[in-house]
């Protein structure tokens, strides 16, 4: 029985089109800016967000801890979703790297409130640290990829620039938010400085996040992330995913979005489990354990006995997220796998 895997859209297998961009690829030394493919990468990623420069890294993670450093100095104060990937999921490295310290500024199902907001944000005291930046996400992966709106997004860099704050956005999965909503991603980014996006998720590329801001942010950007040992050398192998995903793999995202919409209507549909169905708004699927004795540590390795790999979420949710390599006779066969296990649970 081959494993139906659901664990992450970081899991997707780069296309066919782009192994053969990979080998066609013209290439050069990047770190030095010479790599003609990633120059133009960068330039299609940089007009597709709106912004003057783009800059590719090797992960998100990496994109997020670079515009953090070249935002603050040491000791600096950033506001932060306490349930945000930037918070909980990156090592820490906006604190032990970027020497920042947080003021947590929770989200109500992925959404900060305005007024919270502004209400965290210290005025300037000898004793405390001085507060210089916003960090959003969009996609808000904890909260089960809710989009946030463009609306609320706007609201909350007004508070911040009427604060004087700089403002990241990680949009790991802003594209999910674009095609999901209808408003091109360059909307949402034109109120941010900087904006960092993933090619290694939805879009299928092997590795690879871009960051954009400003020509004269994108410039320091580069100094921070060969400090960190991200200098890249043929880098256009990496690049030419990136631009067979912008060309070809954007609009399909829409296929992910449908499927697990009907994954979770189906899920819900299972004795023991139940989806918050106002929150899959993308490709994401939380589903809680609702049953006597469910959680992770049970559910999980069960699945797995069945052949479906999903993203425990202690103490009793899980994640499933289809991708490009799911068309709907997987959808079924993996929604028939879940059935057979939690029956067995009771057979």
């Amino acid at each position: 029985m081959k494993p139906i895997n659901l664990y992450s859209d970081t899991q997707t297998l780069p296309t066919e089109e782009m192994l053969d961009a990979i080998r066609a690829a013209e290439l050069g030394d990047d770190t030095y800016g010479k790599d003609p493919t990633v120059k133009r990468f960068e330039e299609m990623a940089a007009a597709l967000m709106g912004k003057e420069a783009a800059m590719l890294v090797l992960s998100g993670t990496m994109g997020n801890l670079v515009a953090l450093m070249c935002h603050g100095r040491p000791g600096d104060e950033v506001l932060i979703d306490p349930t945000s990937h930037l918070y909980a999921h990156e090592g820490g490295g906006f604190a032990n790297v970027a020497g920042l310290s947080p003021m947590p500024v929770p989200s109500h199902k992925g959404m900060m409130d305005p007024g919270e907001l502004a209400a965290a944000i210290r005025k300037k005291n000898l004793h405390c640290p001085v507060p210089r930046l916003l960090c959003l996400e969009n996609t808000h992966n904890r909260s089960g990829g809710r989009v946030v709106p463009l609306a609320l997004h706007r609201e909350l860099c007004a508070v911040a620039r009427d604060h004087g704050l700089r403002i990241h956005l990680d949009g790991a999965r802003i594209l999910n938010a674009s095609v999901a909503s209808g408003v091109p991603a360059s909307a949402y980014a034109e109120d941010v400085d900087t904006l960092m996006f993933c090619l290694s998720k939805g879009l299928c590329c092997p590795l690879g996040s871009v960051l954009v801001g400003s020509r004269e942010f994108i410039d320091g950007a580069n100094f921070a992330r060969r400090r960190i040992g991200g200098g890249m050398w043929q880098a256009g192998i990496i690049a030419a995913t990136g631009i067979v995903a912008l060309e070809t793999m954007v609009d399909r995202l829409a296929d992910d979005h449908a499927n697990a919409s009907y994954l979770a209507k189906h899920l819900c549909r299972i004795d023991g489990l139940d989806v918050d169905l106002e929150t899959v708004e993308t490709n994401m699927v939380n589903v809680d354990l609702v049953g006597p004795g469910l959680d992770t540590a049970r559910i999980v390795p069960i699945w797995q006995e069945y052949g479906v790999e999903v993203s425990a979420r202690p103490p009793s949710q899980v994640r499933l997220i289809p991708t490009h390599d799911h068309d709907r006779t997987v959808i079924d066969e993996a929604l028939d796998r879940i059935r057979m296990a939690m029956d067995s649970l009771v057979g």
